[in-house]
């Protein structure tokens, strides 16, 4: 699952949240609130 690599690099600091492609925001966004992560998730 692409948006699972994603949210792994966000919560290890290795990419930005700008960087995700806008198809996979959504999907990468539940992920990092289900981990608790909400706080990388900017606009």
């Amino acid at each position: 699952m692409l948006a699972m690599l994603f949210a792994t690099y966000i919560i290890r600091g290795k990419w930005a949240y700008k960087d995700v492609p806008d198809i996979l925001k959504a999907d990468v966004d539940k992920i990092l609130i289900a981990e608790g992560r909400e706080d990388l998730i900017t606009t």
